[in-house]
C-alpha cells in the first residue's frame, strides 16, 4: 500500500489556450482516488493548490505571456512539492498545464539535494519543454519548465529567489519527442540530457529504451520524478489537448511504460498534465489518463475488464 495525496493544479497561464484550468475537476470525474483506492492505496485529495500573489516581474522577454501569473503558481508549486518530498506520501499533481513543472520539478529537486539523494526525471511529452525566453518563439512558459529547472540563463524571477538546486540535465530522461523547436533543440542536443523522440520509440520499442534509465536511477539511490502530458500519447486516442502533435505513443506503449514504472518501485512524485476537457470527447482523455496512473500504481494487464457498447 502506498499513501498517495492528490493536489489539484487549475492551472492554464502557461499554455497557449484555455481550458487546462477545469483538468484537476476532470481527473476527480474520471475517478482517480476511487481508482487508487481500489487497488489498495491509502488516498488523500488535498484540494486545489492556491497560486501566490505576485504583481509584477521584471524581463527584457516582452512576449512572455501571464508572467506575473505563472510567477504565482511557480512560488506556490514549488513550497508544496518541497513540503511533499519530505513527507511519507506520494504526491501526484493534477494539472493544469506543463507550466506547473517549473514549481513541482525544482520543488522536489531541492528537497532531494538536501536530503543529498539524487533527483532523476522521466518527461513523457512531445515537446521537450526546454525553451528558454529568449529561444521561445511563442512566449508560451508551459514551453520552458526543464530548461528553468536546470539552471539554464536567461529567466526571469520566477521563484522569487536563486534557485536552491538545479536539475542535473545528465539525470533528465525524454521519451515521445515529436516536435521541438529549432533553437530549443540545439540547446537540448548540448545539454547531455537522455532525449528520445518517436522513431527511437519505433526502432528500438519502450521496453529497451526506458530499462537502462530505471536501472541508473536504482543504481544511484535516486528519487524519480515522472511527468506525464497528454500529448504523448496519440492524438487520436487522447485528444483533450491543445498542442497535438501526430505520431505520439499507442494505448500500449504508454501502459507498458507505467507497468515498468511500476516493477521498479522507484517513483516519488507525478505530474498529470495538459488535460483540456474543452477538448475531450465524452471525457475519454480523462479516463485514459486515470487508466494509465492505476496501471503505474499496480493495476495488471491480467486485471483489466471488458467494456462493452
Amino acid at each position: 500500500m502506498t499513501n498517495i495525496h492528490l493536489l489539484g493544479v487549475p492551472m492554464e497561464e502557461g499554455a497557449g489556450r484555455r481550458g487546462c484550468i477545469m483538468g484537476p475537476a476532470a481527473y476527480r470525474t474520471a475517478g482517480l482516488a476511487e481508482e487508487l483506492a481500489a487497488l489498495g492505496h491509502n488516498v488523500t485529495d488535498l484540494g486545489d493548490v492556491a497560486r501566490d500573489d505576485v504583481d509584477t516581474v521584471e524581463t527584457e522577454h516582452t512576449h512572455l505571456k501571464f508572467l506575473p501569473e505563472v510567477a504565482g503558481w511557480t512560488r506556490s508549486l514549488h513550497a508544496h512539492a518541497f513540503e511533499q518530498a519530505q513527507g511519507d506520501a506520494l504526491p501526484i499533481y493534477m494539472g493544469g498545464d506543463h507550466a506547473l513543472a517549473l514549481g513541482t520539478v525544482t520543488g522536489h529537486v531541492a528537497a532531494a539535494a538536501q536530503m543529498g539523494r539524487p533527483q532523476y526525471v522521466l518527461w513523457l511529452d512531445a515537446h521537450s519543454d526546454f525553451n528558454t525566453p529568449a529561444s521561445s518563439p511563442s512566449g508560451n512558459i508551459h514551453g520552458m519548465p526543464m530548461a528553468f529547472a536546470c539552471g539554464l540563463d536567461g529567466f526571469p524571477d520566477l521563484l522569487g529567489k536563486p534557485l536552491p538546486a538545479k536539475l542535473d540535465p545528465t539525470k533528465l530522461c525524454m521519451m515521445g519527442l515529436r516536435s521541438v523547436d529549432r533553437e530549443e533543440r540545439d540547446l537540448l542536443q548540448s545539454s547531455g540530457v537522455q532525449a528520445h523522440d518517436m522513431r527511437a520509440i519505433d526502432e528500438h520499442g519502450v521496453a529497451r529504451i526506458l530499462r537502462p534509465f530505471l536501472d541508473e536511477v536504482a543504481q544511484a539511490d535516486g528519487l524519480l520524478h515522472v511527468s506525464l502530458d497528454v500529448d504523448f500519447i496519440e492524438p487520436d486516442i487522447a485528444p483533450a489537448v491543445g498542442t497535438t502533435v501526430p505520431g505520439g505513443a499507442t494505448f500500449r506503449e504508454a501502459h507498458l511504460i507505467m507497468e515498468m514504472l511500476h516493477d521498479s518501485g522507484l517513483v516519488t512524485s507525478l505530474d498529470l498534465v495538459e488535460l483540456n476537457p474543452f477538448l475531450d470527447e465524452r471525457g475519454r482523455t480523462a479516463r485514459l489518463m486515470v487508466d494509465l496512473t492505476a496501471s503505474l500504481f499496480g493495476r495488471r494487464v491480467l486485471d483489466r475488464f471488458t467494456t462493452s457498447y
